[in-house]
């Protein structure tokens, strides 16, 4: 059993052991802070990788732009934290080359672009929000639907070079993802359908980016209204 020692027979000795504990516990307590700060994500860094794992053989290129994909979104916070967090649509270039394109866009509460095609392998991670994208095979000048998936943070996602896909972001928030593409994404010439009559036409990159203008201006009128 033990016994608690009187207030008067606390020694100097005890006190130092005292003290030295609460050190102890105090050091413990400050690493494990640091254990589990949420760890940085460099874009510099990021862009390196990607151009590195670009290097493998070409049936290994996606597989291994997918593994350092996966690695970033796995810390989804620290990637917006790197890249900005959303406030509005829109599309920021993180680099650009003719055998790379990576891409941070963040699509506006209830978004929603064409149909259309890359003519490049694309892989898709989201670190905020929600994607959604539908998957559609050729039928001649139309398309049709064959799938769909749908994205959630920290989901990582592999498009195939040949790929119709369209994009929808079905929450009320902005959705934030980097897009990694196998070539330079705006310099090929590529096709997209109309979304009532699924008739092919040329990709409009102007008016691409006008949906963005036109899903920010929602956005604010919604906020305001809100």
């Amino acid at each position: 059993m033990s016994m608690k020692k009187p207030l008067g027979s606390i020694s100097r000795r005890d006190v130092l052991a005292g003290a030295g504990a609460a050190l102890a516990t105090a050091s413990a307590t400050a690493q494990s802070a640091r254990t589990h700060r949420t760890p940085r994500f460099d874009v510099h860094s990021f862009v390196e990788e990607c151009r590195r794992a670009n290097q493998e053989p070409a049936a290994d290129k996606q597989a291994a732009i997918r593994e350092v994909l996966s690695r970033a979104m796995s810390e989804p916070r620290a990637v917006s934290a790197a890249v900005g967090e959303p406030q509005k649509s829109g599309i920021q270039t993180l680099y650009r080359a003719a055998d790379l394109t990576i891409l941070n866009i963040v699509w506006a509460p209830l978004m929603q672009l064409l149909p259309h095609e890359h003519r490049m392998w694309a892989t898709i991670g989201i670190y905020g929000g929600r994607e959604d994208n539908i998957l559609w095979e050729r039928r001649g000048p139309l398309v049709e639907a064959s799938g769909a998936s749908s994205l959630s943070e920290k989901e990582v996602f592999s498009l195939p070079d040949d790929v119709v896909h369209s994009v929808t972001n079905p929450i009320e928030r902005l959705t934030g993802a980097i897009h990694v593409y196998g070539g330079d994404f705006f310099a090929v010439a590529r096709s997209e359908w109309d979304p009532e009559s699924l008739h092919e036409q040329p990709f409009d990159l102007q008016r691409a980016m006008r949906s963005f203008q036109e899903a920010n201006r929602r956005f604010e009128a919604g906020k305001a209204g809100g």
